[in-house]
C-alpha cells in the first residue's frame, strides 16, 4: 500500500473516531476515491450526496453503478421545493449566467441549504477536496474547523496529486464518471460544467465565465454562520 493511501486511511480513521461522521460526495473522481476507501476498509463514515436536480446524465448513471458495485451506501438530500420555485420565479431558471449574486444565489439553494440538512447533528465532515484543485483550494488542510457548519472538517486526499487519484482508480478499477474521459476534470452541475483545453486549471470547466477566485459555490468557503443564501418567497 502507498504512503498516500495510508495517510488518506489514517485520516478517515481519525474521522470516524470522531461521530457522528459523514463524507459528502458529488461523484467526481476523488471523491470515489473516497468513497472506495470507505467501503473497501469498512469505516464508519456514513456517506450522503446532494442532487440539484441539474446534474449531468453520466453522473446519474455513475450512482446507479455506485449502487451496484457497493449497494446503496449513501443517502440523497435534494433542494427545498418552496425555496427552488421562489428562486426560479424570481430569477428564472438559467438566471445564474447573468451574475455571480444570481449564481450563489441558485447553489445556495441547491447546495447549500441541502448541505447544511445533511451535516445537521454531525460532529465530523469528510471531503474528497485537494489542494491542487484550483487557486481557492491551494491552502487546503489535512483538517480544520468548519465555523460555518460547526463540524470538524477532514480533506483525507489534500496532498494527492492528479496522477495519484487516477493511478488508485485504475488499479482498484474503481467506477468513474465518464465525463472524466471527454475532458471534465471537475463535474458540477451540467449549465455549469464545461470541458476544458489542454493547458487549462483543473477547474476551468466551472462557472467558466467568473473570474478562477469566484469559483465555490458556497459550500467549502467559510462563513459567519450556517446561513444558507436564500430567494424571497
Amino acid at each position: 500500500m502507498s504512503v498516500h493511501v495510508e495517510s488518506a486511511l489514517a485520516l478517515l480513521r481519525e474521522a470516524a473516531g470522531l461521530p457522528p461522521a459523514a463524507f459528502s460526495t458529488s461523484f467526481g473522481a476523488e471523491d470515489m476515491v473516497v468513497l472506495d476507501l470507505i467501503r473497501r476498509h469498512h469505516i464508519g463514515i456514513d456517506i450522503f450526496t446532494l442532487d440539484t436536480g441539474r446534474l449531468p446524465e453520466e453522473t446519474y448513471a455513475l450512482m446507479h453503478q455506485v449502487d451496484q458495485v457497493y449497494g446503496r451506501c449513501y443517502e440523497t438530500f435534494h433542494p427545498d421545493s418552496a425555496a427552488l420555485q421562489a428562486l426560479v420565479r424570481e430569477r428564472g431558471i438559467n438566471g445564474f449566467y447573468q451574475s455571480i449574486e444570481n449564481r450563489k444565489a441558485c447553489c445556495g439553494v441547491r447546495k447549500v441549504e441541502p448541505l447544511t440538512r445533511a451535516l445537521s447533528g454531525r460532529r465530523t465532515w469528510v471531503t474528497g477536496l485537494r489542494a491542487q484543485q484550483g487557486v481557492s483550494r491551494a491552502q487546503l488542510n489535512a483538517r480544520s474547523r468548519d465555523q460555518a457548519f460547526g463540524v470538524e472538517k477532514f480533506n483525507p486526499l489534500h496532498d494527492w496529486t492528479e496522477p495519484q487519484v487516477w493511478e488508485y482508480i485504475r488499479e482498484g478499477s474503481v467506477p468513474y464518471n465518464a465525463l472524466h474521459d471527454r475532458h471534465y476534470p471537475s463535474i458540477g452541475c451540467a449549465p455549469c460544467t464545461r470541458a476544458i483545453a489542454v493547458g487549462e486549471d483543473v477547474r476551468a470547466g466551472r462557472w467558466w465565465w467568473e473570474n478562477a477566485e469566484n469559483k465555490e459555490c458556497g459550500l467549502h468557503v467559510q462563513r459567519p454562520a450556517a446561513i444558507p443564501i436564500r430567494v424571497s418567497a
